[in-house]
């Protein structure tokens, strides 16, 4: 793995981890959201992620023979709603959300596991972001080093 392959893979990694923390946040939004546009509670979201496909994604500039690398990384799959997770069953009569027997179905948003979910995103940037930078600082010395 050359040094500028590690920027692409970092950098996925970086976009993959953004856009959880962005899922996250809409959970945590909608934790009381007993109704939404299609008129049922809000079903917590959650993102997964796979390896990206081998392919070319990055031409050494310097390689007089613009040698071709196998771009690694994570790439968002899918955004699915949790259906495993139940919904919470909450009596109050004088909710207008309320059914006929007085329970309101709230959104299946746990504030502990989402919470969580944002740290262990957050940790995974960081952790991209170091790499990335570390990867930035070995290319530099590359670069002081061939003056």
């Amino acid at each position: 793995m050359g040094v500028f392959s590690s920027f692409d893979v970092n950098a996925s990694g970086m976009t993959a981890q953004r856009y959880r923390m962005d899922i996250i946040a809409e959970n945590v939004a909608n934790a009381n959201t007993t109704r939404t546009a299609d008129g049922t509670p809000y079903r917590r979201k959650v993102v997964t992620f796979e390896q990206k496909p081998d392919r070319a994604t990055f031409r050494n500039l310097f390689d007089s023979y613009r040698q071709r690398y196998d771009g690694q990384g994570v790439r968002v799959t899918n955004v699915s709603e949790d259906t495993e997770t139940p919904m919470v069953m909450t009596y109050d009569p004088s909710h207008p959300d309320a059914d006929e027997n007085g329970y309101v179905t709230y959104p299946n948003v746990n504030i502990v596991t989402e919470m969580t979910n944002l740290i262990d995103a957050s940790r995974a940037y960081e952790a991209n972001a170091t790499a990335f930078g570390a990867s930035k600082a070995i290319a530099m010395k590359g670069l002081e080093m061939s003056q």
